[in-house]
């Protein structure tokens, strides 16, 4: 953030200023990699499971904390997208970078204060972590007949890479195997929620985004994500106090719904935000042909940008449900010394989801300009995104049938 507030102050950008601002991007997506993962996986060791002679009711409770670990994480979102947007299209970007990295120096000295409180996982067969991956790695194509969980877990994944099966151990397949059907099936949930700070941003940019009510302001594009960042703060809520105890009742289930039905809830939930975006952005083509403004880009069309609040809704409802039961799956289903590695594979799936999504705009790009105009025209109002959201719509419906054929075959580690 030091990196990049130097680089926002240069009046002008130059040769000299771009490898601060380009060092500067990587540094965050490393310190994202390294912390998110980590940070959300120290949380959830804190609720001690019912092995370690704990309440069994700690079950419940770390179910719960990812649930409230979004809550918490969206009210920020929701702040930083409309607070900071705001400063920087209006104030200074400066300001805006310079802002972010007092808090971080601020969560940094809180994060610190708290240490001697945690509970920290201790190293694996009391090993530290990179010395037994090195090892592990060095029989990758060994496995005894007593390995454990974790170095299975490496050798299936070499296994994997290398073009072969997994070994199995009895009726029970490997672990890699196990995790890769559903990590490739949730591409195509994340390439859906990518569309939020793309397609989503480029559509509302053409509508009026006066809030009205006599305050003269005038909504950044970007800051229409504030919308998912509200209704993720509400349904966390809702979802942890209200549903999941009525489920329990029902299911007998500590988190109501299993992660999987909870997962499967969330991509069925996604496609049928692609469909509602698809008729919005029908209604905005057909607004602009109405208002003669076709060909007219860079005028407001008259359409009030709370068309688009639904779809933002549902993505919303998505993420409480596929995103959060994508983490707790993945932070549970590996064994106790890998589980920010599990994480780690769950925040993977979102990164590899927008570079599809980039994939499969680029592709379709290429398919329809040779076929006549692009459905991605740099003139939104000739383009046909509304195809596209309808494309994601019947991968979506493709997705929630193919991972319903995996989520019924699939037998869990019960480690708790």
């Amino acid at each position: 953030m030091g990196m990049l507030t130097i680089s926002a102050a240069a009046s002008s950008p130059s040769s000299a200023h771009l490898p601060f601002f380009y060092v500067a991007l990587y540094l965050l997506a490393v310190a994202r990699a390294f912390h998110r993962p980590c940070a959300e996986a120290l949380g959830a060791d804190q609720f001690a499971p019912a092995s370690d002679g704990e309440d069994p009711s700690s079950l419940a409770s770390r179910s719960s904390y990812f649930n409230w670990y979004q809550f918490y994480s969206s009210c920020a979102y929701g702040i930083a997208t409309a607070g900071l947007s705001y400063v920087e299209d209006n104030v200074s970007w400066t300001i805006g970078f310079g802002a972010c990295w007092a808090m971080m120096v601020l969560y940094l000295a809180v994060f610190l204060l708290g240490t001697p409180m945690y509970r920290a996982e201790r190293p694996f067969h009391d090993i530290r972590f990179a010395e037994a991956v090195q090892a592990w790695a060095a029989r990758m194509f060994r496995r005894p007949k007593n390995a454990g969980d974790t170095e299975r877990l490496v050798v299936d994944l070499c296994r994997l890479l290398a073009g072969e099966e997994p070994a199995e151990d009895g009726k029970e397949k490997g672990i890699a195997a196990k995790l890769l059907p559903i990590w490739v099936v949730s591409l195509v949930f994340a390439a859906i929620t990518a569309q939020i700070t793309t397609l989503f941003t480029k559509q509302g940019s053409t509508l009026d985004r006066r809030l009205g009510l006599g305050t003269g302001l005038v909504v950044p594009p970007a800051a229409l994500q504030f919308f998912l960042g509200v209704t993720v703060a509400i349904l966390v809520p809702v979802y942890d106090r209200v549903f999941v105890p009525l489920l329990r009742r029902v299911k007998g289930h500590h988190a109501g719904l299993t992660t999987l039905q909870r997962i499967g809830a969330g991509m069925a939930t996604s496609g049928v935000a692609m469909a509602v975006a698809a008729l919005v952005e029908a209604r905005r083509l057909s607004i602009a042909r109405e208002a003669g403004l076709v060909d007219r880009p860079d005028v407001v069309l008259p359409m009030s940008l709370w068309w688009m609040l639904p779809q933002y809704v549902l993505v919303g409802v998505a993420s409480v449900l596929g995103e959060i039961g994508l983490r707790e799956f993945f932070y549970d289903q590996v064994p106790n010394g890998l589980r920010s590695v599990g994480l780690a594979l769950c925040s993977s799936i979102f990164g590899v989801g927008s570079y599809a999504s980039s994939m499969l705009v680029s592709g379709t790009d290429w398919a329809t300009r040779r076929t006549g105009e692009s459905w991605f025209s740099d003139n939104l109002n000739r383009a046909h995104i509304d195809y596209f959201y309808w494309l994601l719509a019947g991968l979506a419906a493709l997705e929630v049938a193919v991972f319903s054929h995996f989520a019924n075959r699939y037998i869990y580690s019960n480690k708790d």
